[in-house]
């Protein structure tokens, strides 16, 4: 019935079928990759199963977001955004780290749990499809998932230069891709964010300007309006 707000209802309702899945997924991949990622000593692991909670804990912010005012969903989104851009800093921490004690990370695992985490990604990817032109929090959802499988793909790829070669370097350097892609991933969804409050405050203001004016063209207060 048009007017009756139905479509808004059902488009929340979608979005929060969808961000409990992506919950669900990322929570459960976090706590398998940092496990396997630690015994493995792998930096690219560690690296992604880290990208995995951030991703968790956006996504319960946005769930937070739904069915409140478009200026909260961009809040979130620039959160989120914020929330990547340490992730990437604590990953560059890691990496030097292991650059200067050393690690000898294993292959056959960071390939193994990497195809597993590559997975669940598409099918995060999947499910967040439909909604990537959608409103900014769940565009940025859309972001996340996308540099997850990137990233997934990068350990597939590190683990198997460190069986060939036989060397703790390729797993360094995929970390530290991985740290540019997320904060590539943190500079696209703040700048949306920044962007969508911007359409948010031009709004308002078209709004108070035809505030102060009644149907006859006369002034009238502000407040009456309301």
């Amino acid at each position: 019935m048009a007017g009756c707000g139905c479509e808004i209802e059902i488009s929340d309702k979608a979005q929060k079928s969808v961000l409990i899945r992506l919950l669900i997924i990322n929570a459960f991949m976090f706590v398998f990759e940092l496990s396997l990622g630690w015994y493995a000593q792998s930096t690219g692991l560690i690296a992604d199963s880290f990208d995995m909670l951030t991703d968790a804990i956006v996504y319960a912010i946005g769930l937070y977001a739904i069915g409140k005012s478009l200026r909260h969903k961009a809040k979130v989104a620039l959160i989120s955004g914020w929330f990547q851009f340490a992730l990437g800093l604590l990953i560059l921490i890691d990496v030097l780290r292991r650059t200067v004690m050393g690690s000898e990370p294993v292959s056959a695992l960071m390939m193994a749990v990497g195809l597993v985490a590559l997975i669940a990604n598409v099918y995060c990817l999947l499910l967040i499809d439909k909604h990537k032109t959608g409103e900014v929090h769940m565009r940025a959802s859309w972001v996340f998932s996308k540099n997850d499988v990137i990233a997934n793909s990068g350990v597939i790829i590190g683990g198997l230069f460190v069986w060939l070669l036989d060397s703790r370097w390729p797993d360094l350097l995929i970390g530290s891709v991985i740290a540019l892609v997320i904060f590539n991933g943190a500079r696209h969804i703040i700048l949306d964010a920044q962007g969508e409050f911007e359409k948010i405050n031009n709004n308002n203001t078209a709004d108070d300007s035809d505030c102060v004016r009644s149907n006859s063209g006369h002034r009238i207060e502000k407040d009456e309006c309301s």
